[in-house]
């Protein structure tokens, strides 16, 4: 459980939906672009439905928003589904979808595919991510590994080959080698192939995937020799049942952390997190209010949901972000 569904149960009389399966999104949402309404005045109590898709990474963190919202806002209804990035930008270019979730930047496949429709959007960046490799409570062997350890992991020509830790490194035991972690449609899968294999999407395909990280981490928590990886937040709720990993990139070994995400210590794993909003959604009065509320509440929010807060340059620039996409709908 996250804790945005362990508080929504502290406001279970809102009207909100948090659908966490790509399945559960809601209907009938006015397609990015053509909505038409004014903005509403401060202090209006709204009407509508927000509808956000995406990485299950950012889920967590838009979730927490709308939760938050929905103490002042108890008539709109936000879903966030989790369809991984690249499922999130597909209906989010479709015109599906108000917000995309995203934990890396959209692809030029992806910016053609809005182009087509006619989807306007904007990049904002909401949280920094200390992207996590973990394995068992029983693994007594490894406390850190090498980014080469890791690349001798999960490049495809380990395929079929390398299936023990042993075949690591010959300081580890000949215990089997688990591997679980994203499925190709995950942001979190490219950014991991293409820093630590050196090509995003270049990955051994014999290991366990799911675009749903509670999943991951019962396969790791399953096997004495599992290994996984997924975004910080999943580490820090199941830190009871898994050990995280500190990274050697080079310089030395670094446990992943809030501090060492925001001083650039932990490489080369700490990454960005993002929304697109659409600029057609932001003609919607209850769009902008949400966005407008994640964008002024963003460190409370990211605290709250256990995510690495933004410093206060990346804070204000989010704002600027947001102010100008407004602008540009009109």
């Amino acid at each position: 459980m996250t804790s945005g569904q362990r508080r929504l149960s502290a406001v279970a009389t809102a009207a909100i939906v948090v659908a966490l399966s790509a399945a559960c999104g809601g209907t009938n949402t006015t397609p990015a672009g053509e909505g038409t309404a004014p903005a509403a005045q401060a202090g209006a109590e709204l009407t509508g439905q927000v509808k956000a898709d995406g990485s299950s990474t950012v889920a967590p963190l838009t979730s927490a928003a709308a939760e938050f919202f929905a103490d002042e806002q108890p008539k709109i209804n936000v879903t966030v589904g989790t369809s991984g990035t690249g499922g999130g930008f597909e209906k989010f270019c479709n015109g599906e979808t108000d917000i995309s979730n995203a934990s890396r930047s959209i692809k030029d496949e992806e910016k053609a595919a809005c182009d087509a429709k006619g989807v306007k959007y904007s990049e904002l960046t909401v949280a920094t991510d200390a992207l996590t490799v973990v394995v068992n409570k029983e693994n007594t062997w490894v406390t850190c590994l090498t980014t080469d350890q890791l690349k001798k992991m999960w490049e495809p020509a380990a395929e079929g080959k390398v299936t023990t830790w042993k075949q690591v490194d010959a300081k580890f035991p000949d215990e089997p080698l688990k591997l679980f972690g994203p499925g190709t449609d995950s942001g979190t899968f490219d950014y991991f192939t293409d820093e630590i294999n050196g090509e995003e999407g270049a990955s051994r395909k014999d290991y366990s995937p799911s675009e749903d990280d509670n999943i991951i981490v019962q396969g790791v928590t399953g096997s004495k020799g599992g290994l996984g990886y997924f975004g910080f937040t999943y580490f820090e709720e199941n830190a009871d049942k898994l050990k995280a990993v500190e990274i050697d990139s080079g310089n030395g070994c670094v446990a992943p952390s809030v501090e060492t995400a925001q001083n650039g210590t932990y490489t080369p794993l700490a990454r960005p997190l993002f929304v697109y909003p659409s600029a057609g959604a932001t003609k919607r009065p209850e769009v902008t209010a949400f966005l407008d509320f994640y964008a002024n509440n963003i460190n409370k929010i990211a605290t709250d949901a256990k995510f690495i807060p933004l410093n206060a340059e990346q804070e204000a620039k989010l704002k600027n972000d947001l102010a100008a996409l407004k602008t540009q709908a009109g």
